[in-house]
């Protein structure tokens, strides 16, 4: 593995359709199906201390200040005075999903019952606000407060929800069983952790992962996969796309209507995707230096197939990041097959105050994370994704303890979640690496971090890039992806915000009659976001036709197609996804 050395280090439209100024962007909700998906970054340096330490802040203030304390209970005494007379107007809000049953409105005991809860919340809400803390200790404040009071709603639990008590007569008892079977089956086949999809109807290669293709080089880290052309005549420069290392590849080829490769190679490119190889143990070792070299292969693949002396390349979330550091050193190296780069859901340069979860990341956080991680050698996939839920309790937790235990209903059927629970292992060197680079705010600071045989600079990076964000991505919030607009030597760039969240903005393909996009075309993004903001025009439909003729004005002349995937150096072995993709 390459060695590192910080040196120094800084605190942690062709397309059509109808215009408009982009103004406040709309928070819309989306299933949470869609954002319920691991993206490594910051969060990987979250620990147990972190939690603790956050509410030993909380604690000393009320100790300092007890008068904050003394308050918010006088107000939740209020709170209950009124709720006992049945004076009290507290209201669950409307668009709250937990408490749509008619009885929370017009049942007097669970009326009740959710007016205490909210007075609980209230108060907590205040007790915080009252006290004395910074920017950073609030955010982390709210954060651990939101997780106990998701905890303490009464629709956690069989005495508390009125629809499942409805559903246990009106099934004579039989969803109380379907419950208790369901809890039992995750005690035993899903390591504790509530199921959050139905995995029965899903196989890869059948009904999902389906677009044709062949694996054309192999080696211990990871398989390169060519896809078939569709057209008669390709683009002479290929896509390769560099997935995160969490989770599968598949992501990119889920059902046909939705799959970006399918949508690729009907429109001509010639497209090649990595697929990693889950780690073991003894693959602990593997670091970013191994996957960086890992990447230079597959271009050295893709280029020998191709003919083409230059690739383009993708990549989202920790594949961006991965993506990143591959251009930078190839830069360095003079090497300039990369082309256009289009980078997606990533954030490369992230701050404590974009996520309360965020503020949580500690230095002592991350040393104790890359300690414990060492002495396993891999991090696997079930404890990133306990760890991940953990952080969004309400909507990765208790929303599948209602519906799977207290209902007695199957888990949702639904292929992004399929995806999502397709997860893989991370070796405990490459998380050391990703949390060096967030330590030390790499990306943004060039020239003062060795990583993978160089030093960092994406100030060399020349390629046109495409950056997207999502306008509801919670797990890498589109105005932190913006920043990396500034980060590279590119001087053509564009920034894309998609209406959507972190997996639906890739995938949200033409045909969604919601779907739309914003784009500033008065040249290169400016550093200030909200300028970026004033200009920005709204585009009706999916960003995908605009990034196909973006990416195509950069893809070379058309060349017939070829006649099968592969070469005669690399022949073509399985059969797309291959088989990497089943460990």
């Amino acid at each position: 593995m390459a060695e590192k050395k910080a040196k120094a280090k800084a605190g942690a439209g062709k397309s059509g359709g109808t215009k408009s100024r982009l103004g406040s962007i709309p928070e819309t909700a989306f299933d949470a199906a869609n954002d319920a998906t691991m993206a490594l970054g910051p969060l990987a340096g979250l620990a147990r201390e972190d939690f603790a330490g956050a509410i030993g802040v909380m604690l000393r203030q009320t100790a300092t200040n007890p008068n904050s304390a003394f308050k918010a209970m006088s107000g939740f005494t209020e709170d209950a005075v009124k709720i006992m007379t049945g004076k009290s107007d507290l209201a669950p809000d409307p668009k709250d999903k937990r408490f749509m049953d008619p009885a929370w409105t017009f049942n007097p005991f669970f009326k009740a019952g959710a007016q205490y809860y909210l007075a609980v919340q209230k108060g907590i809400k205040g007790w915080i606000e009252d006290l004395e803390l910074d920017a950073l200790e609030r955010d982390r404040a709210n954060f651990v407060s939101q997780m106990v009071i998701d905890a303490l709603a009464p629709t956690n639990s069989l005495i508390g929800n009125p629809t499942a008590q409805k559903r246990l007569v009106d099934s004579g008892g039989l969803s109380l069983i379907k419950g208790l079977q369901n809890a039992y089956n995750d005690m035993v086949h899903n390591d504790g952790m509530v199921s959050q999809v139905n995995k029965k109807p899903f196989k890869l290669g059948e009904n999902i992962a389906t677009t044709p293709g062949k694996v054309v080089f192999r080696n211990d880290m990871f398989e390169l996969i060519q896809y078939a052309p569709a057209t008669e005549d390709v683009y002479a420069i290929p896509q390769l796309t560099i997935p995160p290392q969490i989770n599968k590849m598949y992501i990119n080829d889920l059902s046909p209507e939705k799959s970006i490769i399918k949508w690729q190679v009907a429109h001509g490119f010639q497209t090649f995707v990595i697929s990693w190889r889950n780690p073991t143990h003894d693959q602990g070792v593997w670091g970013m230096g191994d996957y960086i070299e890992a990447c230079r292969k597959a271009v050295d693949v893709v280029c020998e197939i191709s003919g083409s002396d230059k690739v383009n390349v993708s990549g989202g979330c920790s594949g961006g990041q991965t993506m990143s550091v591959l251009c930078s050193r190839m830069a360095t190296d003079g090497d300039d097959r990369i082309n256009a780069i289009t980078m997606m859901v990533c954030v490369l340069e992230p701050k404590p105050g974009d996520t309360e979860a965020s503020s949580l990341v500690s230095h002592n956080g991350i040393a104790l994370a890359k300690q414990r991680a060492a002495k396993k050698g891999v991090i696997e996939g079930s404890s990133l994704a306990r760890g991940f839920a953990w952080l969004r309790p309400n909507d990765l937790i208790w929303n599948y303890v209602i519906n799977n235990y207290l209902l007695g209903e199957d888990p949702p059927a639904f292929d992004i979640l399929f995806w999502n629970a397709d997860a893989t292992n991370l070796s405990a060197s490459l998380l050391g690496d990703f949390l060096e680079l967030f330590e030390a705010n790499a990306y943004a600071q060039p020239g003062t971090f060795d990583i993978a045989g160089h030093t960092l600079d994406l100030t060399k990076v020349k390629g046109d890039m495409f950056i997207l964000g999502g306008t509801t991505d919670h797990i890498t919030p589109w105005q932190a992806c913006y920043r990396s607009t500034q980060l590279f030597g590119a001087k053509n760039v564009e920034f894309v915000l998609s209406q959507a969240g972190h997996m639906q903005a890739i995938l949200n393909p033409p045909g969604n009659p919601k779907a739309k996009y914003w784009r500033n075309t008065k040249g290169k993004p400016p550093a200030d976001v909200k300028q970026w903001m004033k200009g920005a025009e709204e585009n009706a439909g999916s960003w995908w036709p605009f990034w196909t003729e973006w990416l195509a004005e950069r893809s070379g002349k058309k060349v017939k197609a070829p006649a099968a995937c592969g070469s005669k150096a690399h022949p073509p072995m399985e059969n797309a996804p291959g088989l990497y993709v089943l460990d």
